[in-house]
């Protein structure tokens, strides 16, 4: 059995994977509550506690939080708990911009959805929305922009009239009201965003991609921006499972 984990800076993913590379269970924890007793009620709950493990990896962009996960599968699992970013990805990836500054679930994403031949732009919808850029197998950098959470959060948060709203699709602009406002702004401006900054890197690149969309907001967005794109919600965890095959 081998299992994968993305840490992200909202919630962590922890999946047991299979020997035929097939995620059989999943699990999501609150990065926050990232401790040794939450740790082992959620891996307990897969129902691994008496199960092998030959390989544990995980992305992170939370240091503190994959220490924690590392000194836990050492301790109660007796394996050694890799971070993507330690291993050897040149021999998966052509990566040309400053290593230490790309977050690995970046470059998990980039690892799963290479394959020599195409070019992609990932959209993840994060607690930043990213937009990385892969030609062929080499991963090129990209574009961070605001969370779509986040920045409503943010909103409602600082703005005392604005209330506390989930956002979905709206057919007008022009709203009749402060929640219908504040979706239309939110909606219609990610849709303006997603679109300008795939067109923009398509000019400077003077390349076509395909376009993977993957994270929270990516179902609110699959049908709604010009440009086609194909939604992938397992992008980063298919991408660790690649990764997986490095360690001996």
């Amino acid at each position: 059995m081998i299992i994968v984990g993305d840490i992200g800076n909202t919630e962590t993913k922890i999946c047991l994977v299979n020997s035929k590379n097939k995620i059989i269970k999943r699990i999501s924890i609150n990065t926050k509550k990232i401790n040794f007793s939450s740790l082992k009620k959620s891996l307990y709950s897969l129902g691994i506690k008496n199960k092998l493990i030959n390989k544990c990896l995980f992305c992170s962009v939370v240091p503190k939080s994959f220490v924690i996960v590392k000194n836990f599968f050492n301790k109660v699992y007796k394996v050694k708990c890799h971070e993507l970013k330690n291993l050897d990805l040149n021999r998966l990836i052509k990566i040309k911009v400053n290593y230490k500054q790309v977050g690995s679930d970046r470059l998990a994403n980039a690892i799963s959805a290479i394959n020599n031949k195409d070019s992609f732009i990932i959209l993840d919808f994060g607690t930043a929305t990213t937009f990385d850029v892969l030609i062929k197998n080499t991963y090129r950098g990209g574009v961070i922009a605001p969370g779509v959470k986040l920045s409503l959060s943010t909103l409602t948060d600082k703005a005392t009239q604005i209330p506390h709203i989930s956002l979905r699709k709206t057919n007008k602009i022009i709203g009749s009201n402060t929640i219908s406002a504040v979706r239309a702004g939110f909606f219609w401006g990610y849709e303006g965003l997603i679109d300008n900054i795939i067109n923009l890197i398509k000019k400077e690149t003077k390349m076509s991609f395909k376009i993977i969309i993957t994270g929270g907001f990516s179902n609110l967005f699959k049908n709604s921006t010009k440009t086609k794109v194909t939604l992938n919600k397992d992008i980063t965890i298919n991408g660790l499972i690649k990764a997986s095959t490095l360690i001996k």
